[in-house]
């Protein structure tokens, strides 16, 4: 089997192939091109996309070039796939700031200095804005029936739930097989990767490839990831986990790898780490502490850079000392004309973002779990002052996992 291929698989990368023998010959012959889309519908891509984005660095591994297609066409109509409802339609200006976000974010994780596997950034709007609508019924429409789209899982659980499914949203598929003809078309594009929640639009792609030009391409996808609780990578109980320090700091985001469930560590040193798989394997028996930390600090510092990934650890080792300050954790600024003297500590729990719930903090002040300066908190009508800010700043913690700084300014 083609390396590229094998490591994907060992991986836990692989879930489904259009031809796996022939990509395999292929990829063995020769370096390719292969493209992975990302529409542009918030400012950040969140860790639900990562898998993704570790596909496109092992494609560069092993002398692939990965074409990043960013979606500012296809997010102007909404891709139904794995959705109950219409996707909100934005603005021109919010998707020409979002585009530019989620390509800072991808600079993160991709080697641009190797002109031979430097990612090749495109926009689909380039093409879909100008269509003609009776030339693309006409020569694309035309390789597309109506039976099979019905029978994808993206319409048929919409129409199952009787849940309403736009003529909009319907041609989502088709213009997604479009982008990959005209990826082939303009890059020599022969492989599209993506979620498994993918697999009838790439299957579209590859089908419509062959039919307008008699080209061979193929498709590949990855599994959905579910966490060992059974909830959704990328969400959590505060929100989704940001890849951009913008919506979620770098202790944040390193804190989500540290408070891994036992059960995933292992599989997210695989999938979000370049351990290899040899230094996997020989570690994977070491105190489960450790390598959550070690699973932290290699996604923080692919993300973030190394020496913010340091920062993390210590910040962390500090937060969970008893008798620490708080004074490395992230800063929630409070400003002093809005503290009016006191506030409430529900109101201070609530603008820390560490809970939303004031029935939950009420149940936490309950059970001894909120501190401030590690001083258990009993009364939940109690009114923080100046005083409990010592230099500005006081440390506030719930339970053992969760802290934050709360700086004066």
């Amino acid at each position: 089997m083609n390396k590229f291929l094998k490591e994907f698989k060992d991986r836990g990368f692989y879930y489904q192939c259009t031809a796996d023998d022939e990509l395999s010959k292929l990829l063995d012959k020769e370096k390719i091109k292969a493209y992975i889309g990302f529409d542009c519908t918030a400012g950040s891509l969140h860790v639900g996309s990562l898998l993704q984005i570790m596909c496109l660095r092992l494609l560069q591994k092993h002398g692939h070039q990965p074409i990043v297609l960013i979606g500012g066409g296809t997010t102007r109509i909404g891709d139904p796939s794995g959705k109950n409802k219409t996707r909100k339609i934005l603005s021109e200006s919010e998707i020409e700031k979002n585009i530019k976000n989620i390509q800072n974010i991808l600079k993160n994780y991709l080697n641009s200095d190797n002109e031979k596997i430097k990612p090749i950034f495109v926009n689909n709007y380039s093409w879909l804005k100008n269509l003609n609508y009776i030339s693309f019924l006409r020569d694309i429409g035309k390789h597309f029936t109506i039976n099979k789209m019905l029978t994808f899982d993206s319409v048929k659980t919409r129409l199952e739930r009787e849940q309403s499914l736009s003529y909009m949203e319907f041609n989502y598929m088709i213009l997604q097989a479009y982008d990959f003809l005209e990826l082939n078309k303009k890059h020599n594009c022969v492989l599209q990767l993506g979620g498994s929640d993918q697999w009838g639009n790439i299957v579209n792609g590859v089908e419509l490839l062959k039919r307008y030009s008699d080209k061979i391409a193929f498709g590949l996808t990855t599994p959905l990831i579910t966490l060992a609780t059974g909830a959704k990578m990328g969400k959590t109980e505060t929100g989704a986990v940001w890849l951009d320090k913008q919506f979620l700091s770098p202790y944040d985001y390193w804190q989500f790898w540290r408070n891994s469930d036992d059960r995933d560590v292992i599989k997210f040193l695989n999938y979000f780490t370049d351990l290899s798989i040899d230094e996997i394997e020989k570690i994977k028996d070491k105190e489960i502490n450790e390598l959550k930390i070690l699973l932290a600090n290699e996604a923080t510092k692919m993300l973030h850079g190394k020496e913010e990934a340091i920062n993390c650890e210590k910040a962390a080792q500090e937060a969970f000392s008893e008798n620490s300050t708080g004074i490395n954790l992230p800063s929630i600024k409070l400003k002093k004309d809005n503290f009016k003297n006191h506030i409430n500590i529900l109101d201070l729990v609530i603008l820390s973002k560490l809970e939303k719930s004031k029935s939950e903090i009420r149940r936490l002040i309950k059970g001894k779990a909120v501190k401030i300066n590690n001083e258990i908190i009993s009364d939940d009508k109690m009114n923080i002052d100046q005083k409990y800010f010592k230099d500005n700043f006081l440390k506030l913690s719930l339970g053992k996992k969760r802290h934050a700084k709360i700086e004066l300014i």
